[in-house]
């Protein structure tokens, strides 16, 4: 589940709960559907806004719910349709007509670490958390458009990306803007965290920018990564279309959000 607060000119999107917050087609389909909503009242408002996402727990995200593939009768397509899903994220959060800042409260691992990196800003909290790509720890190959995001975001040349994607260092908030430049802000504790990323969210709204040129040069800057997604024709997978297809054991929502229980709240 999760939360959408408006507050000012800011949208807070919270991930709710204590658990490990992975990534499942019915989560990211919901928190696109949400950030649509927001892209059409922010540009509907035409006043600069910022989108700030964070968590609740010990977890920003543990990555794909490996569960919900496991459930499923055909965990190849359901991995594809996972995976379809998290690059249509991406690729919107890279057009997104406004900055967007990550306030990391815990863990952000492998899709999770993904998601963290495709925000503009990245703030994290010190005493607990860790930055780590584990594919390589459990047999799996990164992803190439993974791969591209990471050499978009990550510092450090050759030396930050053997350390995250070969050597599958469990990175922390000082080490993170210290040796691989992805973390921008260290803050103790995970209100401080919010706090902060709310502080910068309200002094790049006081820039006055353009949400759409803003987005587009984003666009520019990432088109490595927007080249890869739009080249894999798994984007074209939709989880609403093909979840009868491949009749997962589990019943819809249930390892994730429905419509019904996502809560959004406009302040």
């Amino acid at each position: 589940m999760f939360t959408v607060e408006k507050r000012g000119n800011l949208y807070i999107l919270t991930l709710t709960g204590n658990n490990e917050h992975r990534l499942n087609p019915t989560l990211i389909s919901s928190i696109r559907s949400s950030l649509s909503q927001i892209k059409s009242q922010s540009l509907a408002s035409k006043t600069p806004s910022a989108l700030i996402t964070t968590a609740d727990g010990k977890f920003f995200s543990n990555g794909y719910d490996i569960a919900w593939v496991n459930s499923s009768s055909n965990p190849k397509l359901a991995e594809k349709i996972m995976d379809s899903q998290l690059q249509a994220l991406i690729a919107e959060l890279i057009s997104f007509p406004m900055p967007t800042i990550a306030a990391i409260n815990g863990h952000a691992s492998a899709a999770g670490f993904i998601l963290a990196m495709a925000h503009d800003f990245v703030l994290m909290r010190k005493e607990r958390g860790y930055l780590y790509m584990s594919e390589v720890n459990i047999g799996l190959v990164i992803p190439p458009w993974f791969v591209a995001v990471m050499k978009c975001k990550i510092g450090g040349g050759w030396e930050g990306m053997r350390k995250v994607a070969l050597m599958a260092e469990k990175v922390t908030a000082e080490r993170g803007k210290r040796e691989i430049g992805v973390v921008d802000e260290v803050f103790e504790g995970a209100a401080a965290t919010v706090e902060g990323a709310v502080k910068l969210g309200e002094e790049l709204v006081k820039r006055g920018w353009d949400g759409v040129v803003y987005g587009e040069n984003r666009k520019v800057l990432l088109k490595e990564v927007l080249d890869l997604i739009g080249n894999n024709q798994g984007l074209g997978l939709n989880y609403d279309d093909l979840v009868i297809k491949f009749k997962p054991r589990l019943k819809r929502g249930s390892l994730g959000l429905s419509p019904k229980n996502m809560s959004i709240m406009f302040l």
